[in-house]
């Protein structure tokens, strides 16, 4: 005769688990569901703001004068990086020409004025595209502990409720630690999404930001000149990159 066999599965481990180990369980849960609603709500972000990046790219460099740049930032409903940018900059050009000219009258000093502000639109550009890095870099960090915790949390239980029956067969105990277990697969399950995704936009935004200083300094050329960038090389090269960028997505 074979011994009957007992039932094992994760639905007789979560039905045997007490509330603490359904509370780790619990936590992996929300932390699984809060990293793929990060990753979709990103991806698609970046994808939208790509396009219309691309989109407003063309025009920016189309544009002769600063007024027919303003006509092209009020034009784009669609907001990205580079059109935000850019709306700031022209923001603080007409309020220095408006508040701070008649007080001082320099050009340096309307110089500075866009610097500080172009950097500050850079800065408040660079915390909103690293907001939820923080979520993800938390979760791929401790989803393997809180598995871990499940784990060692159930074989405990599992060890306690074989010495209680008094059947330390091998196939009494092979069942029930296998399924907590599955506590360490679930935190690494949570974790390593997390992780790559952590890698993939760290990576997307460093580009990003690199390119949008660059655009930046472009910015504040034109602003200051009333001409766009006499480098055509370096134009043309900006240019691909961002398009391609654009393009990809």
């Amino acid at each position: 005769m074979e011994p009957a066999q007992n039932a094992l599965g994760f639905a007789d481990f979560l039905a045997q688990s007490d509330s603490v180990g359904k509370g780790a369980l619990l936590i992996l849960l929300v932390m699984s569901i809060a990293t793929w609603y990060l990753i979709i709500n990103k991806t698609l972000q970046l994808v939208r703001e790509r396009r219309s990046s691309g989109a407003f790219l063309r025009d920016f460099w189309n544009a002769s004068t600063v007024g027919a740049l303003n006509s092209q930032v009020l034009a784009h409903a669609k907001e990205n990086p580079f059109s935000r940018l850019a709306r700031q900059a022209l923001v603080a050009v007409r309020h220095h020409e408006q508040h701070g000219g008649a007080r001082t009258g320099s050009s340096a000093d309307a110089s500075e004025f866009l610097t500080r502000s172009i950097r500050q639109a850079l800065e408040e550009e660079t915390a909103r595209v690293e907001s939820g890095l923080t979520v993800l870099a938390s979760v791929g960090s401790t989803a393997p502990f809180v598995g871990l915790f499940g784990t060692v949390w159930g074989i405990y239980h599992a060890l306690l409720n074989i010495g209680i029956s008094g059947q330390g067969t091998l196939d009494k105990v092979a069942g029930p630690v296998g399924e907590a277990l599955i506590m360490t697969a679930f935190g690494l399950a949570v974790a390593i999404p997390a992780v790559l995704a952590y890698n993939a936009f760290t990576r997307g935004n460093r580009v990003l930001v690199a390119r949008l200083d660059s655009f930046a300094h472009d910015l504040f050329s034109f602003l200051t000149t009333g001409a766009q960038v006499s480098d055509p090389a370096r134009v043309v090269e900006f240019r691909q990159q961002t398009l391609a960028t654009a393009g990809a997505a």
